[in-house]
Order: C-alpha cells, then structure tokens, then sequence
C-alpha cells in the first residue's frame, strides 16, 4: 500500500538544520504516525511522503513556506517585566500568551531588569528543513480516525 489521502502512515526519521545539526529525531522511540492528507504534519513532508510504501527512504529539503513559516518580526516584543510576577524567567523558557488572534506559546530570547523579549514565531520558523524519513507502516484508515482527522493510537482517541 502507498501512501495516500485518508491513510494512516508512520515513519522514523531525523530532522536537520541546513548546517547538519540534528534538531530532532526518532531515534530510541516509536515511529511517528499520522493521517496523510488532513494537516496532520508539515506541508512539506507530507507532499513529499506521497506515494511512498513501507521500507522508502526519503530525503526531504523543506522551505519555510512549506514548513513552519518564515519568521515575523512583529511576533517578537518586548512585556514588561512585572507581567511574570514572582516568576524566575530565562531565555528559552516557553509560555503560553492570551494575544487577539487567541493563545500562542511564545519562547524567552532576552530577559532585562525591566523588559523581557519574547518571540511569538515558532523555534523552526524561517529555517529549511533536512529529513531523513524511513517509511515502517502504512495502512487503511478507521472510520473513526478520519472522522476525528488524526490517528488514534491502539483504537484509543487520544
């Protein structure tokens, strides 16, 4: 079977930066697993998944556009220091904000006496993206998995 609209496909795979750093990877856990063709991981991948059967090897460059974005710089600002309370903050933690467009995680980059910057754009933003994608399963989705639009691992809905 190959990979299609409406079936469940799980793959390990490693995720490069476009110097050869390792961002993230399988390894040591279970394959990813997902419904090709709802959305389910990056624009990408998915395409370049498409077609694909159990033992492919697929090395994909993805651009942001089709990944997670380019970076925007009106999502990196500046809240007053007060807004963390009591709170230790430090570059790199992630918090959740309440923005107009609703919540949003955003991650520290700066932390001052009075200001702390944080950055609204995901921490792949305006990157190119190196996978290394090994394709271990692809069958049939359940009815209930495409009603629901994601996987549901050992029939649970998670």
């Amino acid at each position: 079977m190959n990979i299609s609209k409406d079936c469940v496909a799980s793959f390990h795979y490693t995720l490069r930066s476009p110097e050869g750093e390792t961002l993230d990877s399988s390894d040591g856990r279970e394959p990813l697993s997902y419904l090709h063709g709802h959305n389910n991981i990056i624009a990408g991948l998915e395409s370049a998944l498409d077609g694909k059967a159990v033992g492919d090897e697929v090395q994909a460059v993805v651009d942001p556009a089709q990944g997670y974005g380019e970076t925007h710089d009106e999502l990196v600002q500046q809240v007053p220091r007060s807004a963390f309370g009591d709170q230790k903050v430090e570059p790199g933690m992630r918090f959740t904000a309440e923005t107009q467009a609703g919540p949003r995680m955003v991650t520290v980059t700066a932390v001052a006496d009075e200001e702390v910057t944080v950055d609204g754009n995901h921490p792949l933003a305006g990157q190119t993206l190196h996978f290394d994608v090994e394709i271990t399963d692809v069958r049939e989705a359940t009815a209930q998995e495409l009603e629901h639009g994601h996987v549901h691992q050992d029939g649970a809905d998670h």
